[in-house]
């Protein structure tokens, strides 16, 4: 089993957007994939039709429970299935965003998530967590318990100056780890008829020439249509130029791990 956080410390980057669609990919591709929704604003959980004001179980559940037990803690019992073949979600309540002030009184939360997704590695292929946009015990969780990082950034400039905390936060949380996880910038929601874009891109590629992906997610109308409907794109519309943009970059990321597409279903 593989773990790939999708981190940015700035917000509307197209996280979610990143975490859905490769993950309606995989699934696609016949990959056992599972979602993990890390963010308190619940998007991801939002997205596949469930209220985060309504979650029963979910990840803080998953939290409270091995605070409060001490002892092993099922994960699976929190996760939900949704209406798609291979895809399942751990999904977010509104009460995660109170993790951050609870834990000083738990104490040793930062492995959580790790140590809950090391006992379902025989179930999954693939698990893609969507990281909060602050730093905190959660985006610890989705940092520590990572193989590889996704960060999607913005072609513009203040987008890049917020990547570059990104950076820092990731040298500053791994400064003791032997082995910190490979990272891979995606810039997102690239529209190449601008200046502004152009401009900014060549300025990645220039400051981070070993982490940048050489391609981009280009501004696609139909995002916004499959998040309107619930259905990661893939699966609504395979011809969707961020669908193309998408595979090629999961390609890679399977490249990076020496696997290949089961079987297409998109």
């Amino acid at each position: 089993m593989k773990i790939w956080s999708v981190s940015n410390q700035k917000g509307g980057v197209g996280k979610t957007t990143t975490v859905v669609t490769l993950g309606g990919l995989l699934s696609a591709w016949g990959f056992r994939t599972l979602l993990v929704d890390l963010d308190p604003h619940g998007s991801l959980t939002s997205y596949f039709r469930m209220n985060p004001d309504e979650v029963e179980l979910g990840v803080y559940n998953l939290f409270r429970d091995t605070s409060e037990k001490k002892k092993d803690v099922n994960p699976s019992i929190y996760i939900a299935k949704t209406e798609f073949d291979g895809l399942t979600v751990l999904p977010a309540s509104t009460a995660i965003a109170t993790l951050d002030r609870q834990v000083a009184q738990m104490g040793g939360m930062g492995m959580v998530v790790a140590t809950a997704l090391g006992k379902l590695k025989d179930q999954y292929d693939y698990v893609i967590i969507d990281s909060p946009p602050m730093l905190g015990v959660l985006m610890i969780n989705a940092l520590a318990a990572c193989d590889h990082l996704i960060i999607p950034v913005l072609a513009e400039f203040l987008a890049i100056k917020g990547l570059d905390r990104m950076v820092h936060t990731i040298n500053m949380v791994f400064h003791s780890r032997k082995t910190p996880p490979k990272f891979t910038i995606v810039p997102t929601m690239f529209d190449k008829r601008t200046r502004a874009a152009r401009e900014s891109l060549l300025v990645l590629h220039q400051q981070y020439p070993g982490n940048i992906w050489n391609s981009v997610i280009p501004v696609d109308t139909r995002v916004r249509d499959a998040s309107q409907q619930g259905v990661p794109l893939p699966l609504l519309d395979k011809n969707a130029k961020a669908v193309e943009a998408y595979s090629e970059l999961l390609e890679l990321l399977l490249d990076n791990v020496a696997e290949k597409p089961l079987v297409s279903r998109v």
